[in-house]
C-alpha cells in the first residue's frame, strides 16, 4: 500500500478501536497487523504502561497498554482484547486495546483540532477529534506513544 491508498481525494482510511467506552483511531497506513492478545513477558524497570514483550515471528515486540499510556486505568484483558501492531519509523510496537471497532473512511475535513482546553499532554497524544456516524472518535498520534526507540531494546 502506498500513501495514496490511505489518503485519496482528502479521504483517509482509519482503524477505529475501543478503550473502555471511548473510541479512538489511527491511520491504517501505520498498522502492520491486528492480532489476539498474547501474554507478554514483563521487562524489569520498564515504564508502567509497557506490559512487556512478545515474540512476533522472531521479532521481539514491546506491548504498550494504550489505556494506561493515555492516563486511564490499565486494560483488564478479555478474550476480545487485541494487539494492534503499528510501525513507528523502523520500529514495531504493539498497542493493547479492548477491541477493534471497524475500518472507516473519513474525509480530512471531519477531523477537528483537539480543543484548546485540553492539556499539553493531551495535545501530544491526540491529533484531533471527529464525529463519525454519531460517534466521537479521537485520532491518536502513534509517534507520541513511544517516548524512546530504546524501549524496544
Amino acid at each position: 500500500m502506498n500513501a495514496t491508498a490511505s489518503e485519496h481525494n482528502g479521504m483517509r482510511e482509519l482503524i477505529a478501536f475501543r478503550i473502555g467506552e471511548q473510541e479512538y483511531c489511527i491511520d491504517i497506513m501505520q498498522v502492520r497487523e491486528i492480532r489476539g492478545f498474547a501474554t507478554a513477558t514483563p521487562l524489569p524497570h520498564s515504564p508502567g504502561f509497557v506490559v512487556g514483550v512478545i515474540n512476533l515471528r522472531g521479532t521481539i515486540l514491546p506491548i504498550i497498554d494504550l489505556s494506561d499510556r493515555l492516563g486511564f486505568d490499565p486494560i483488564r484483558t478479555t478474550p476480545r482484547s487485541v494487539i494492534i501492531v503499528v510501525e513507528r519509523g523502523q520500529q514495531l510496537v504493539g498497542l493493547l486495546v479492548d477491541g477493534v471497532s471497524d475500518i472507516i473512511s473519513a474525509d480530512d475535513d471531519l477531523l477537528q483540532p483537539t480543543p484548546e482546553i485540553a492539556s499539553t499532554r493531551t495535545h501530544s497524544f491526540v491529533r484531533g477529534v471527529m464525529t463519525f456516524e454519531g460517534r466521537m472518535i479521537s485520532m491518536i498520534a502513534v509517534d507520541a506513544l513511544v517516548p524512546d526507540e530504546r524501549l524496544a531494546a
